[in-house]
C-alpha cells in the first residue's frame, strides 16, 4: 500500500530515465561510426592552430615561435605548418552571439591540432551576453574527449600524466538526475564500451609513444560493479594488446592516498580515470608542482587535439597595456604536450627540461605582469636559449 502511493513519481521517473537512455544510445552510435586515432606520421604535413583572446595572443605567438625554433627542420620541409586563427576575441563572439564563429571552427577543423591561449567566457555583470565557453564548444565541436594533465617535479621524482576521460562518467548526465519524491534524488553514472575504449587506448598509446613503462587505471570497481566494473575489464583487456608496459589498477580512496606517499608515488607514470576521479585526482596532483594553473593542459580526440593555457584571458592586462609582460610558461607547457602528442617526444623532453630549468632551478629570469620583471618575448628568448645547451 504504502508503495502505490508512489506510482505516479515512479512512472514520471521512468519516463525521464527513459529519454535518458535514449539519449545515451544514440551518443553511442555516433561513436560505433568514429574511424581510428589520427596517425600523425601518416600525413605529409602537420597543421598547428595558434588562437586565443585577451593576452592569448602576446603568450601563444611566442610559444609558436618556441615551437617553431624546435622544429625549425620540419618547418623549413614543409612537414610542419603552424596556422594563426583569428576570431576567437570576445567583441567577435558576442556581437555574433556564439561560442565560436562559424568561420573560425571551420579553420580550426582544417588544423590537426591547435594550441589554444585563454579565451574569455562571460561572467554576470560583464558587458557581454552570456555566450557558451569557446572551450566548452571547441571538446564539443572536435570530440575532445580526453582531458591530459601532466604534473612534473623532477627534484622529487615525480613525473604523472593524468588521462581523465571527459565526457563520461558521473559528469555526462550531471544535470539530468531524478528527484522521485520530495524525499529521494537518483543521479546517473554512464559508462559505454566505445567511451571506455577510446579514453583508455589513448593513454595506452600515448604510454608507448612516450617510452613510458606503466599504466594505471583507478576506479572504484570493488563498490560501483556496474560501470566502475566495465571501465576496469577493458582496461585488463586494452593491456594485453601492450605486453611491453607494466598495467595494474588501484581504488581512487588509496591512490589519493598513495600519491602522498613519497616511496610509491614516484612509481606511477600514466593513469587512466573516469571523469569524477580523474577531476579529483588531478587537482590533488597539481598542487605538488604549485596549484592547478601551474601546468597546461590538452584535450584529446580521435581526429583532433588541442593544447591550452588554462589561466584567464585576463583583459585588464590588455587595456593597461601590459599584455607583452604575461607569462607565456603555462601555454609554452601546453606546447611541450602537443609536441609529445604528434611524435616529437625528443624536442619535447628538451622543453620540459628547459622550463624546469627557466622556472625552478637557474630562474635567472622574472615574470612579474608588469615593467617590473621579463617581457613574455625575453622569456621565450631564455627557454630558447637553455635548449641550445642540452
Amino acid at each position: 500500500m504504502g508503495i502505490n502511493m508512489y506510482s505516479a513519481q515512479i512512472e514520471a521517473a521512468k519516463e525521464k530515465f527513459g529519454k535518458l537512455l535514449e539519449e545515451q544510445l544514440n551518443r553511442v552510435e555516433e561513436m560505433k561510426k568514429q574511424g581510428d586515432f589520427i596517425n600523425y606520421k601518416a600525413l605529409d604535413k602537420i597543421i598547428i592552430g595558434v588562437c586565443g583572446d585577451g593576452i592569448g595572443p602576446a603568450i601563444t605567438s611566442q610559444a609558436q615561435r618556441v615551437l617553431e625554433y624546435l622544429l625549425a627542420d620540419e618547418v623549413k620541409q614543409g612537414k610542419v605548418e603552424f596556422k594563426v586563427i583569428d576570431g576567437l576575441t570576445i567583441e567577435r563572439r558576442a556581437a555574433e552571439k556564439v561560442a565560436i564563429p562559424a568561420d573560425v571552427l571551420k579553420e580550426l577543423k582544417e588544423c590537426h591540432v591547435i594550441l589554444k591561449g585563454p579565451t574569455t567566457t562571460p561572467r554576470k555583470g560583464d558587458p557581454w551576453p552570456n555566450v557558451e565557453s569557446a572551450n566548452v564548444a571547441m571538446r564539443k565541436e572536435l570530440d575532445l574527449f580526453a582531458n591530459v594533465r601532466p604534473v612534473r617535479i623532477p627534484e622529487q621524482g615525480i613525473d604523472w600524466t593524468f588521462y581523465r576521460e571527459n565526457t563520461e562518467g558521473a559528469y555526462a548526465v550531471g544535470s539530468k538526475g531524478v528527484h522521485v519524491t520530495e524525499d529521494l534524488g537518483v543521479d546517473f553514472t554512464v559508462v559505454t564500451s566505445q567511451g571506455t575504449e577510446r579514453i583508455i587506448r589513448a593513454a595506452f598509446e600515448y604510454a608507448k609513444a612516450n617510452g613510458k613503462t606503466r599504466v594505471t587505471a583507478v576506479t572504484k570497481a570493488n563498490i560501483i560493479k556496474t560501470t566502475d566494473g566495465k571501465f576496469l575489464d577493458m582496461f585488463r583487456e586494452i593491456a594485453k594488446e601492450y605486453p611491453n608496459i607494466t598495467a595494474d589498477d588501484w581504488y581512487i580512496d588509496i591512490m589519493t592516498a598513495k600519491l602522498v606517499d613519497e616511496k610509491r608515488r614516484k612509481d606511477f607514470q600514466v593513469l587512466v580515470l573516469p571523469n569524477l576521479y580523474g577531476d579529483i585526482l588531478t587537482d590533488e596532483a597539481a598542487e605538488f608542482q604549485g596549484g592547478v594553473g601551474t601546468a597546461g593542459s590538452a584535450n584529446i580526440g580521435k581526429c583532433y587535439a588541442m593544447f591550452e593555457a588554462i589561466h584567464g584571458s585576463a583583459p585588464r592586462m590588455v587595456d593597461e597595456g601590459r599584455d607583452i609582460y604575461a607569462d607565456p610558461c603555462s601555454v609554452i607547457r601546453a606546447g611541450a604536450m602537443l609536441l609529445s602528442h604528434i611524435g616529437y617526444t625528443k624536442e619535447a623532453d628538451k622543453l620540459y627540461k628547459a622550463l624546469d630549468i627557466c622556472t625552478i632551478t637557474e630562474k635567472k629570469l622574472v615574470m612579474t605582469g608588469r615593467d617590473t620583471g621579463a617581457t613574455s618575448e625575453e622569456f621565450a628568448n631564455y627557454i630558447m636559449d637553455t635548449t641550445r645547451n642540452l
